[in-house]
């Protein structure tokens, strides 16, 4: 309740501050989660037109990128002391006319009540504490979401009621940011590229290598080749992965190689990509990449990918695990959440194929 204490205290200069506000008829976006989250308010950021936004520094990559963003702030920067949450606070107080709150933590709470904005609209969901309710008397309206809500479409709500998932298209970096020094072996034309992610920022969310091997076991009668995403931190994983499927000569590894304002392009250039529920599948999904969600104990109602996707869930197990309730530890084994039975199994092998008629009548033949 900090923050509540810290927003009575600068109440007064806040009311004091409003007489003297000028229109500036300047957005503000704050929505501090990661890099899934960071694309699915994308499409708010292209109604908008233009923002500044309060964002983690984890999706400062992409969002440096973003033709739709001017000055972004990130909230690692403005958190470590209470002098630091006051400047950022007296920052934005007199600034925007528009407050757009898509994350509302007791942080995120506590600087769209700081601003004196004619219009601010605040997300309002099912983890929404009694003490919270001073922070929404500020807000102009709200915009209710729920486990079965989809986060993406109450996020353009935010700012039209009338608006869907439909209105905007997701992107990544806009416009698409091509690096000069994307790996070569990606734009190869031979072969069914297949990136996938063998982690997720969640680790509880991990797909467990006897999975992948099963998986590459089914498609192993198509021309394949698997390209590993991710960041150095995740090589351990992949040599586990290596020590269950043993040497593969069908797998890329891009680990540590692909910055990741420069993933999206990369991504662009696969056929499919198969994953948790993660960022890269949300980054592949804004490239019209088709997508194999393999998602565990996520609430797939909630938040998944939007376009050409199979949704592939555990059987019999509910979801346990959801945007913002989001969960570290589950009761069932990690083999039991991302079970790929035959029939899943068949269901990947038949949703790959119909999509490379051609290359899945070659016969396999790699280099």
């Amino acid at each position: 309740m900090n923050y509540v204490l810290l927003f009575i205290l600068l109440l007064p200069l806040k009311l004091a501050l409003k007489l003297v506000q000028k229109k500036t008829a300047r957005n503000l976006v704050i929505q501090t989660a990661k890099i899934g989250d960071f694309v699915n308010i994308t499409p708010l950021l292209s109604h908008l037109k233009h923002s500044d936004a309060l964002l983690s520094r984890s999706v400062a990559p992409l969002a440096r990128h973003d033709a739709t963003l001017d000055e972004i702030f990130y909230i690692e920067e403005h958190k470590s002391s209470t002098l630091s949450k006051l400047k950022l606070a007296f920052t934005l107080m007199n600034r925007y006319e528009n407050i757009y709150l898509l994350q509302p933590n007791n942080a995120n709470l506590f600087f769209a009540a700081c601003c004196n904005a004619d219009n601010k609209q605040f997300l309002s969901m099912y983890r929404r504490k009694w003490y919270q309710q001073l922070f929404y008397l500020t807000a102009s309206g709200t915009v209710e979401h729920t486990k079965t809500t989809l986060t993406l479409e109450n996020y353009l709500k935010l700012a039209d009621r009338s608006l869907t998932r439909a209105s905007y298209p997701k992107h990544a970096t806009l416009p698409l940011l091509k690096p000069q020094d994307t790996p070569g072996e990606i734009f190869r034309t031979d072969r069914i590229k297949i990136g996938i992610s063998i982690s997720a920022g969640n680790q509880a969310k991990t797909i467990p290598p006897a999975i992948w091997k099963r998986l590459f076991e089914r498609l192993s009668d198509l021309p394949c080749l698997f390209y590993v995403f991710g960041s150095p931190e995740e090589l351990p994983r992949l040599n586990a992965l290596y020590e269950a499927v043993g040497n593969a000569d069908n797998m890329v590894n891009l680990i540590g190689k692909v910055s990741l304002e420069g993933l999206p392009w990369a991504i662009s250039n696969m056929d499919f990509y198969v994953a948790s529920d993660s960022g890269n599948v949300y980054i592949a999904d804004s490239q019209n990449v088709p997508v194999i969600l393999i998602y565990g104990p996520c609430c797939v109602e909630e938040q998944r990918p939007l376009g050409d996707v199979l949704l592939i869930g555990p059987n019999h197990i509910s979801p346990s695990s959801f945007v913002f309730h989001a969960l570290y530890a589950f009761n069932h084994p990690v083999e039991q959440l991302f079970e790929l039975d035959p029939q899943k199994l068949d269901d990947i092998y038949h949703f790959i194929s119909a999509r490379s008629p051609l290359l899945a009548q070659e016969k396999k033949t790699l280099p």
